[in-house]
């Protein structure tokens, strides 16, 4: 039925003049209304609602029953600190039934009398960090003790619990995710540290824990941060905390980076801009004829893109249209496009890689011909994050013409190979966690724009040319430089359209299929353990659809 009516809205609405449409959509208070019912009926994009997700949810806890089952394995000794104030000592009391040594209240506590309490900690024993109100499962000491071995800090999943004690709205968390945590503050309770590294910061009688989990990763570059796929945490729901937590890391970063942080109220999230040395960036573009796409793509470069230092290559592919082929020696007049020709069989690793050979910048800007530029500052941020000494690839925000997403981060393990996080949701949409509207770290992104230092994709040896002539050469290139031990970002910030595969249509043909199912296997082969796992989804969240939804029943 769902299908049925989302067939018929769509058939309605490609009625209505293009003229009319976009009158429409100048329309603010019009716009606003259809984003927020587009959000609330999940009509075009297939997210579960509230009522789907606490159905499976309570299917997942059946399944996953034994794991919140009390053991009973003697665990050592362990201490507690609980941010904020307590229930009237609810949490305080739990906390100390399930075995703390100690258990200090932060909100009760003037300053320097916390200091000193802090300060008194046993280094020894590892602490619990959570926030007033929260609670654990009794299981949960035990799971996180075996996850704190050999790691720094362990956090886990969380849920709530109702009035009437049911577990509700999970978050299943990916693993340590640094972009995240500095644009959403993620990792709020229910965390366990070593005590040392509590001691090595400041805490007052407002410091959140995401604060404290921000400010540590910006000062200790090998920190290691494990991550339990479990719900062991049941948060409560407070008025204001989000933007309460995104106010406390915001000031760490602050004080721990050059970067600007704006609070995004309306979104409740921290966008950063972090600064850059004004390198020259390549962007390399191939293309084949497709002159009015190459027209809108450079053009709304050139007009639009605030940062100036780069140059574009057009790298044509054995063009034969004679219109294309004018515009094209045209632009060769521009000061900022060069034109090179590459009169080769289609293989767009090798025409990328042979504009990186004679390109000039330091960071290199992969970037298809169907791409057009919607926010002026894209470049700035996206060469702010991979200037980065722990960054590698930088992707961006791509909107179908339409506005849906087409790439806001690539999802390993979709389609048994990989597919694009919340693809064809709602420009405006948060999605999972958020991870539409905030910059966070994936394992991939796509080569439709993407950016990286000309030292990583020297280090990789560019981008497979024998094995991966059309797809899944950028998933491979990404895994290739996250291997060097950087993390690749997706930039939310970064808005381009990105009227995907206009020029060269489907692969429908026998031959382009066989192609496709080669790559796959290559991909699939090299790239099995991250497949079957990517620390930047959750194992606990389904492969069938692009939704972020919990798994259904057939998938256990």
């Amino acid at each position: 039925m769902k299908k049925i009516a989302m067939r018929s809205v769509r058939a309605a609405l490609q009625l209505i003049p293009k003229t009319l449409k976009d009158k429409l959509k100048q329309n603010e208070r019009l716009t606003g209304l259809y984003v927020r019912s587009v959000r609330k009926s999940g009509l075009f994009f297939d997210a579960p609602t509230p009522k789907q997700t606490q159905a499976l949810y309570g299917h997942w806890l059946k399944v996953n029953e034994s794991y919140f089952s009390e053991s009973m394995t003697k665990i050592g000794e362990w201490q507690a600190v609980i941010f904020g104030t307590d229930n009237q000592g609810v949490t305080k009391e739990y906390i100390k039934s399930l075995g703390a040594k100690t258990c200090l209240i932060t909100g009760e506590l003037a300053l320097g009398a916390l200091e000193k309490q802090i300060s008194l900690l046993d280094d020894r024993l590892p602490t619990l960090l959570l926030n007033g109100g929260d609670f654990v499962e009794s299981s949960a000491i035990r799971h996180l003790f075996e996850a704190l071995k050999d790691n720094d800090i362990v956090y886990c999943d969380t849920d709530e619990l109702s009035s009437n004690g049911v577990k509700t709205s999970p978050r299943f968390l990916p693993d340590w995710n640094p972009e995240l945590q500095y644009s959403t503050a993620y990792i709020d309770s229910g965390v366990l540290i070593k005590t040392s590294l509590l001691k090595s910061l400041k805490i007052s009688n407002q410091t959140t824990i995401a604060e404290l989990i921000a400010d540590l990763s910006l000062t200790n570059n090998d920190l290691a941060i494990n991550h339990i796929a479990l719900p062991l945490v049941h948060l409560s729901v407070t008025e204001g905390k989000r933007v309460n937590l995104l106010e406390g890391v915001k000031k760490a970063i602050e004080k721990r980076s050059g970067a600007k942080v704006e609070l995004d109220e309306m979104f409740n999230v921290n966008r950063l801009c972090w600064p850059n040395s004004n390198p020259m960036v390549s962007l390399i573009i191939p293309t084949r004829n497709g002159k009015e796409l190459v027209k809108a793509c450079i053009e709304s470069i050139l007009e639009k893109t605030t940062y100036r230092n780069y140059e574009i290559l057009l790298i044509d592919n054995d063009s034969d249209e004679q219109e294309s082929i004018e515009y094209f020696s045209y632009l060769n007049t521009l000061g900022k496009v060069r034109v090179l020709r590459y009169p080769e069989p289609f293989n767009y690793s090798a025409i990328n890689n042979f504009g990186v050979e004679h390109s000039k910048g330091s960071i290199l800007g992969l970037i298809n011909n169907d791409i057009e530029v919607i926010s002026p500052e894209w470049l700035t941020y996206m060469v702010g994050h991979v200037e980065r000494d722990n960054v590698g690839c930088v992707g961006a925000k791509l909107l179908y013409s339409d506005t849906r997403i087409q790439h806001a981060g690539v999802v390993l393990g979709y389609g048994g190979g990989a597919g694009h996080a919340h693809k064809n949701f709602p420009r405006y949409h948060t999605g999972y966690l958020n991870r539409i509207i905030a910059t966070n770290n994936y394992s991939a992104v796509t080569a439709a724009c993407l950016l990286v230092k000309r030292s990583h994709f020297d280090a990789v040896n560019g981008l497979n040319a024998n094995d991966l002539t059309v797809a899944f050469n950028d998933v491979d290139f990404c895994l290739k430089v996250k291997s060097l031990g950087v993390q690749n970002v997706y930039c939310a910030e970064a808005e381009l359209f990105h009227h995907e595969s206009v020029s060269r249509g489907l692969d429908i043909s026998p031959e382009k299929a066989a192609r496709f199912n080669r790559e796959l296997a290559y991909l699939q082969k090299k790239w099995s353990a991250l497949i079957k796992a990517d620390p930047a989804y959750n194992p606990n969240l389904t492969l069938k659809r692009e939704n972020f939804s919990i798994k259904s029943a057939v998938e256990f």
